[in-house]
């Protein structure tokens, strides 16, 4: 077995124990060997563009809002963008800052008909320390991951 074919059975293993309804769950550093060894792969970022400008990007990820800034209402066009921007066909891999909004989104585009999705575990900024502070307990960006502040 190969090692993108090993990250992404390790990902469906936890899909079925966490019984997920999309393919599988990744951890950042995963998802990112997945995006680098799978032509194709898109990363998808549904941060509101508050949290992109003000927290950090994701070079090259897709970014399409889940929730709008300011108001926090569920972007209704979701699945219309996500068309726009990704083939149905591709391993889709969505990101947030924690890991729960890329959760309820790769819920819905698997509903929607696209079978390769997977959820990065921790997100962008990890959860909260018992300070209450993100960015020191996990996600993309404590690994150290490609960022940048815009």
């Amino acid at each position: 077995m190969g090692k993108l074919a090993g990250i992404l059975s390790l990902a469906q293993t936890r899909a079925k124990e966490f019984q997920l309804s999309y393919e599988g769950a990744l951890t950042p550093r995963e998802a990112f060997e997945v995006w680098q060894l799978a032509p194709g792969a898109r990363l998808v970022d549904v941060r509101t563009r508050a949290e992109l400008d003000f927290v950090g990007r994701i070079p090259g990820a897709v970014e399409i809002e889940w929730h709008s800034y300011p108001g926090n209402a569920l972007n209704s066009h979701f699945l219309t963008q996500l068309g726009r921007e990704v083939d149905r066909e591709s391993l889709v891999m969505f990101i947030c800052r924690s890991g729960h909004r890329s959760h309820r989104a790769a819920a819905a585009a698997t509903e929607a008909g696209y079978p390769d999705c997977y959820n990065v575990l921790e997100g962008f900024e990890g959860d909260r320390d018992a300070h209450g502070q993100r960015g020191r307990l996990g996600g993309w960006r404590l690994a150290s991951l490609p960022w940048s502040q815009s």
